[in-house]
């Protein structure tokens, strides 16, 4: 079992990867480059994160950072030392949330929320709803426009969730709300949100980077 220290009940865990040019973020490539498009990612987990951390000043709550590429190390002189990091590991997107989910709980959380990076319109305000559901219902989803999630959040361990699911795919959201069906889990839907993963996409990142410079301004 996998120990992670100073876990509480609320626990949030972000995936990301190290922004390695050229493995980053390369539906962006076309049109920022191989570092244009790992910068965009850099600045997105760090926003993410920014988010996360004003979270924590208003409910009691730990966060982990599961990344792919790079090491501990990379990610510590990236992010800082003061975070919990944990590789992702092997297997499918399914197969790394799940294993994410499954040592949270074993290790003490009551309720487990993923978040990726891509979605910046994903604020404290969104974050701080998806734990609340997560009082009356098993299971809380945050659509993305282009049919995945941004968020899902769970009371307890459900691996069904996790497989059978083409990930990377428009289905990947329906497919998961199927799933819940099946098992008679109650469902609570975030607002619908865009992720910035095609050149169409960055307008979105520029608009949240402009409404954070007009609210530092006044």
């Amino acid at each position: 079992m996998l120990h992670l220290p100073e876990i509480a009940k609320q626990h949030l865990i972000i995936f990301t990867r190290y922004p390695e040019p050229g493995k980053t973020k390369t539906r962006l490539i076309p049109a920022l480059g191989n570092e244009g498009a790992a910068h965009l990612h850099r600045q997105m987990t760090e926003y993410t994160l920014l988010q996360v951390k004003e979270l924590q000043k208003v409910i009691p709550m730990s966060l982990e950072v599961r990344f792919a590429g790079g090491n501990s190390e990379l990610m510590q002189d990236w992010l800082g030392s003061g975070l919990v990091y944990q590789s992702q590991g092997e297997g499918d997107l399914g197969k790394r949330m799940e294993r994410s989910l499954v040592n949270a709980f074993q290790t003490g959380a009551e309720s487990v929320v993923i978040i990726g990076t891509d979605c910046p319109s994903a604020n404290t305000n969104i974050l701080a709803q998806a734990f609340a559901e997560l009082q009356q219902h098993n299971l809380v989803l945050g659509p993305a426009i282009d049919g995945g999630y941004y968020l899902i959040g769970l009371q307890y361990p459900i691996p069904e969730l996790f497989t059978d699911t083409d990930w990377g795919t428009d289905r990947v959201f329906q497919q998961t709300v199927d799933i819940a069906h099946q098992l008679n889990l109650s469902v609570f839907y975030l607002p619908t949100l865009a992720d910035v993963d095609r050149p169409e996409d960055i307008s979105i990142w520029e608009n949240i980077l402009q409404t954070s410079k007009d609210k530092k301004i006044k």
